[in-house]
This record gives C-alpha cells, structure tokens and sequence, in this order.
C-alpha cells in the first residue's frame, strides 16, 4: 500500500482526495465537525504540495438527488478551517476547477453505490492521482472507494494510514489485559467483531441492545454480557459494577457502541459511567463508532480517550478480522 508520502511531484496537479464527511447536518447547519477535522492533515498536506485538490464523499443515504443531503453547507465550513476558498461542484462536467473543491454527494447518482465502471471513469476523469482517506466507508465496495484505485495511481491518506496503525494495536500483539467493549445494535456487524475479538481479548464486555440478541451460551468464556439492565434500554448497575472493575484494570481499551438509549437521561447511567470508567483508566483507549463518540462528547470527555477512530462498521469489520474493500483496492 502506498502512502500519501509516496507521492510523485504533484504540483498544479489534480488529486481526487475521498473523504469521509458522512456528518449530521440539520437544516443546512453541520452539528459536528469530528470527522471533517479529522481530514484536515491529509487535505493541508495535499495543499501545501500546490495539488488541485477535488474532495470526494458522501452523505447519508438519499435516494437520488435530494438537496436536504446536499454537500454544499459544508463549503462555508471548510472554508473557515482551511481559510481558503472551496469551489463546489455539482456535476461530472467540472469545467472551472479552483486549487480546492468539493464535489457534490457521490451518493446523488446511483453508479456510486453500484460500483458502476463507467461512473468510476467518470469519476476518476476528474483527476490524475487518487488518495483515500476515508476509513470509515472503506468496507463499502462503492465506486468511489474501489473502482477508481483500479484507474489512477492510488494512496493511502494520512487518516487512514494511521486508523490502519491504531487499531493494529488491538489485532497484532497488544498489551495486555486487553479489554474490549462493544455495545450498541446491529447484530449483524458486532457478533462477528465480538467472536473475533474474544480470541484476543482477554476480556469482551457486552452491552447495549446486542446484550438482548445475543446468548451467552454460543460465547467464549471471557465474553462477559451485561447481567441486569434498566426496562431493556440500558445496563443495570450490577453490570456497571462489574465492567468498571474489569476496566480498572486494563493495559488497552477498544470500545465501540453505547450501553444504552444514552440520548434520554434516564437511560444515560450505564454509557456514562462506563466513558467515565475509560476516560478515567491508565490503559490506550481506542473508541470508534459515531454513537459512542457522541456520547463521550455529551460527557464531555472526548479529550481523555488516546484515539478516536472515525469508522462504526468499518473499525468493526476490521476488528472482526474482515479485508476491507477499500484497503484491498489500495493494495492492488
């Protein structure tokens, strides 16, 4: 895989830069600006090497072209950050091409989802290098992602280079104890990172709705699912109890998904205490997952965590020992 220091001479070249900007965004206002500040190092490194920079990325999941998920209010922002102008671009017929742009949500048009080779092309027209760094959508086989490393000279960006070292810790010989904590819903996507992390872990804690999915009879030994719970919407304080004294004494923490509707305060006790517990740890905690940064931000203690991975499915993927899409196309 080659990374964004790799690159050739690119001066007054254009480089296609996939970002993940896949943020919430109401009435045309971005409510967190986490994963856009998290693209930042890449898009400057890119800048400072005079590229043409075209930012790609996608937003929710519209159905067609639908303005409420439109890319554009992003540009006032963006442009604060980098104090540079950003030119927006609507169409594939990208005539006037400014040193940065933003391209529309890739999502608009339906060849992105499909991995469809003729909007790679298209896509990739628009430049002469591509770089990815956008960990948190690379377990999508999406045009965007896979099909145009399969035309331009492809590298990987700085975010992503450093989400694939990071969460490398947990999988390739870790400190120990290793203590990991998945929570949320979706099944589908944690039981494989639950049963992959048990043969690395020493410890699995289990909360959230998956406590309710899941029985403890197909578990490993050292998965520990929450024991009690408040009217199913959080973790009881039976099980608070006993997480925090696993956690007290762990080398490294991975954490993604909160242990309850964390939203309502009456159902907050169990993911607080449990960011607390983390927050609070002398271990190298690595949390990931949009919900449980959220909810470390609303405790106020985002700071205290060693690093904040951007990908939800794709960290768990990768911690569930899947080959993502995205970081294959690089490697191709």
């Amino acid at each position: 895989m080659k990374l964004l220091r790799d690159l050739p001479e690119i001066e007054n070249q254009k480089v296609l830069l996939r970002v993940d900007f896949d943020i919430p965004v109401k009435n045309g206002q971005v409510l967190d600006e986490t994963r856009i500040k998290a693209a930042l190092p890449s898009i400057q490194f890119l800048l400072e090497k005079e590229a043409r920079l075209i930012l790609l990325a996608h937003l929710d999941r519209p159905k067609g072209v639908d303005k409420k998920f439109s890319l554009r209010p992003l540009v006032d922002l963006l442009e604060r950050l980098l104090e540079q102008k950003v030119t927006f671009i609507e169409n594939l017929a990208a005539n006037k091409v400014g040193q940065l742009n933003l391209f529309e949500n890739l999502r608009f048009w339906p060849g992105e989802e499909a991995n469809d080779e003729n909007f790679s092309r298209s896509l990739a027209a628009l430049g002469q290098f591509y770089v990815n760094d956008a960990f948190a959508a690379s377990h999508r086989p999406h045009a965007s992602i896979v099909g145009i490393p399969k035309l331009l000279p492809s590298f990987a960006g700085l975010k992503l280079e450093q989400e694939i070292k990071e969460l490398s810790r947990v999988l390739e010989n870790p400190k120990r104890p290793l203590v990991a904590i998945i929570g949320g819903a979706k099944i589908e996507t944690k039981l494989p990172a639950i049963n992959n992390l048990a043969k690395i872990a020493d410890k699995v804690l289990v909360g959230g709705r998956v406590m309710f999915e899941i029985s403890q009879n197909d578990l490993a030994q050292n998965v520990i699912v929450a024991a009690d719970h408040v009217e199913t919407r959080d973790i009881g304080p039976g099980a608070i109890k006993a997480f925090e004294g696993i956690i007290a004494g762990a080398s490294i923490i991975v954490w993604n998904g909160p242990m309850g509707v964390f939203e309502e305060n009456k159902y907050e006790s169990g993911t607080k205490a449990i960011a607390q517990a983390v927050a609070g740890s002398k271990a190298y905690s690595i949390v990931g997952g949009g919900d449980t940064i959220a909810a470390l931000n609303k405790f106020g203690l985002l700071a205290k965590i060693s690093y904040v991975s951007t990908g939800g499915g794709a960290m768990l993927e990768f911690l569930g020992g899947k080959k993502l899409p995205g970081l294959e196309a690089l490697e191709g």
